[in-house]
């Protein structure tokens, strides 16, 4: 990909990165490339979120692919669907590689942001290069006064069929290795409460973090009061925060490669970081592993055990 300036535009313009199309879009943004799209061009639109809300009301040339087809199962839900699954799910929205695809979400939240986020990653690492995501989602295009509507779009299927580039994914294994040799910055993408191993996600096995780990609270890629997220100029102030030595990998981290994927795209695709890559099982995973692993920030037997008890208690009797 040659290397080329973004412009910066309505104040939600991208990084001076390598990227064909815009990582952020907004609702003025979109609509022309709609208008593109109803002409002819390669332009798909994907809403993810549930089909009851997108029955509700979507953008008229958006085709429902909802979050939870790009998860893995209830007890990781991180890990990747399986490749033909993918491939199939892809090949229903009938994306090739020259396609733009557009993801779209809610937008209600910083975390929804995530869903996204995680659906761009996971199409990148599916061979398309023409990738963006809606800038405050459908709340943002709404509060545009942009036309809203109920229709379906019909699409043909394609006949595509990509195998998966872990050049942004790091395995369980990855990590290891990176521990072994103290050769990556890991970063937990996670609330204070999770990285000082207070609370964990209800599958995850054990609190804590990874040794070493470098704490970038996804929340901060937003600007204050809102569900936008910033431009390229301050993706690359919050990106600063991490310290890596040059060559390094950087690999992002949650609880289950979602909050992560915010971090990602923030680093990589919005700051322009080389190299980064996105654990995509995160701390349930890890926690998962048959030999016991290595944590940071561990609460002591006592307070493990009283959190547990806890928990229990809850699911039990509320």
């Amino acid at each position: 990909m040659k290397k080329f300036l973004i412009a910066y535009t309505l104040g939600l313009g991208a990084s001076s990165f390598a990227l064909a199309a815009q990582p952020l879009l907004s609702p003025q943004q979109l609509q022309p490339l709609l208008q593109k799209a109803g002409a002819g061009a390669e332009i798909r639109l994907i809403d993810i979120r549930d089909p009851k809300a997108f029955e509700a009301g979507h953008i008229a040339q958006a085709v429902n692919a909802p979050y939870g087809k790009w998860r893995g199962p209830a007890s990781n839900p991180g890990e990747l669907p399986d490749q033909p699954q993918l491939v199939k799910l892809v090949q229903s929205l009938g994306l090739t590689p020259a396609t733009h695809a557009i993801v779209i979400s809610s937008g209600a939240d910083a975390t929804d942001f995530g869903a996204t986020a995680r659906v761009y990653w996971t199409l990148k690492s599916l061979g398309l290069t023409e990738l963006s995501i809606v800038n405050g989602g459908m709340q943002a295009w709404q509060a545009a006064a942009q036309p809203v509507g109920k229709t379906a779009i019909k699409i043909a299927p394609s006949s595509y069929a990509p195998t998966f580039d872990a050049n942004w994914l790091a395995t369980q294994q990855d990590v290891g290795k990176h521990l072994d040799l103290s050769n990556a910055a890991l970063v937990d993408s996670r609330p204070d409460a999770f990285y000082q191993g207070k609370t964990r996600a209800p599958a995850a096995k054990l609190s804590g973090t990874l040794p070493g780990a470098q704490q970038l609270d996804f929340n901060q890629w937003f600007v204050p009061g809102t569900t936008l997220f910033v431009d390229g100029a301050k993706a690359k102030d919050i990106a600063a925060k991490i310290q890596r030595q040059q060559g390094q990998d950087m690999v992002a981290f949650c609880n289950t490669g979602h909050w992560a994927a915010t971090d990602w795209f923030g680093l990589s695709e919005m700051a322009g970081l080389p190299n980064v890559k996105l654990y995509a099982g995160s701390m349930v995973d890890w926690t998962q592993s048959q030999d016991a692993p290595r944590m940071a920030n561990q609460p002591g037997r006592l307070q493990s055990l009283a959190y547990d008890a806890q928990k229990w208690w809850d699911k039990k009797f509320k």
